[in-house]
């Protein structure tokens, strides 16, 4: 048998960066005054901004970039490989960038494909995200889409 205990490993983490453990943490960038709730993982190259608030049972995996004051809510599940093939690809240089700006809110239980994300955004709760969101607005459902604008 071969158990694995929780840990944060090389990572680069910014002043008074608060951390629930148990979480995986591992060769990633967490800035300044972000919180990391218990039962996260944060995967090898993954960017996480200033003044975030990370919520438990999150998957962050490598290459998603997460501007500043953003908030992931509990479960939400962030993908790098559209299994184009119809399996996993193992290639790490296969893998497909997500890109979140600031100022962006993600609901509870919400799935995201590699996407970009513009600035003040808010998903919903349980929003699957396929495409990505260039207007500013409210968006949810699955695929999600445009509920209400925002300035």
């Amino acid at each position: 048998m071969i158990v694995s205990e929780s840990q944060i490993r090389d990572c680069k983490l910014g002043e008074d960066v608060s951390i629930v453990n148990p979480v995986n943490m591992y060769e990633c960038i967490v800035g300044p005054f972000t919180q990391i709730g218990p039962f996260v993982e944060i995967q090898k190259d993954a960017v996480i901004g200033a003044h975030c608030k990370i919520q438990s049972h999150t998957f962050i995996c490598s290459k998603v970039f997460i501007g500043h004051y953003c908030f992931i809510g509990h479960g939400v599940i962030f993908t790098n490989d559209t299994f184009a093939n119809g399996s996993p690809n193992p290639d790490p240089n296969s893998w497909k960038a997500t890109f979140i700006d600031s100022h962006v809110t993600i609901g509870s239980g919400v799935t995201l494909l590699p996407v970009n994300i513009c600035s003040n955004v808010t998903i919903g709760a349980g929003a699957v995200v396929t495409k990505d969101i260039t207007k500013s607005g409210i968006y949810i459902g699955n695929p999600a889409k445009l509920y209400k604008s925002l300035p």
